[in-house]
């Protein structure tokens, strides 16, 4: 009897990505389907052991425009949907998806986000001089007023303790917690 492997998948509006994660893959074999059937086997480990996938995916592929890479850790399928739309979910099958079936988050884009491959590397800022704005960052050439001076690492351990306790240098000692202050 065969195993599953992890299957990981995210879509775009006109592909969909599969990577199957298993390491030292051998006897690799895929076959994929125009109308979306997809499947997978191969071995893996010293023993050979069998996995296997066979899947109906949601919609109908284009075979033709689509890919295969078998790395050292997983094998990467890049499938080219036949309509450029946004799948409800990867799987024809309705409910509650395979367990060894997980959404790749890493490769995820959201469908409203689906047009911007790149997340705004792209964008055209026209002539804005940024510059003028004072919006921070720069030459950084400002007085450190905003510096914390008080985290210095360079004290000593004594002299923190010292600090905590409110005595710098022996002299001008608050009272402790719990102790009365008396004037005299």
């Amino acid at each position: 009897m065969s195993r599953h492997p992890t299957v990981k998948w995210a879509q775009r509006h006109d592909k969909v990505y599969i990577t199957i994660e298993l390491p030292d893959a051998k006897d690799v074999k895929f076959k994929l389907e125009p109308e979306g059937k997809f499947f997978f086997s191969a071995t893996s480990g010293v023993d050979n052991i069998p996995y296997e996938i066979d899947m109906d995916l949601y919609e109908k592929v284009d075979v033709n425009e689509s890919m295969a890479n078998v790395g050292l850790r997983n094998i990467c399928y890049l499938i080219k949907k036949a309509e450029n739309k946004w799948w409800s979910r990867l799987l024809k099958q309705e409910g509650k998806p395979p367990i060894f079936l997980k959404v790749d988050w890493d490769k995820w884009v959201d469908e409203d986000e689906g047009q911007d491959s790149k997340s705004g590397a792209d964008m055209d800022f026209g002539d804005i001089d940024f510059s003028k704005l004072n919006m921070g960052g720069g030459d950084f050439d400002g007085d450190g007023a905003d510096i914390d001076e008080g985290d210095d690492d360079s004290d000593t351990e004594e002299e923190n303790v010292d600090e905590v306790s409110g005595k710098k240098n022996g002299k001008g000692a608050a009272p402790a917690i719990g102790e009365h202050g008396a004037k005299a």
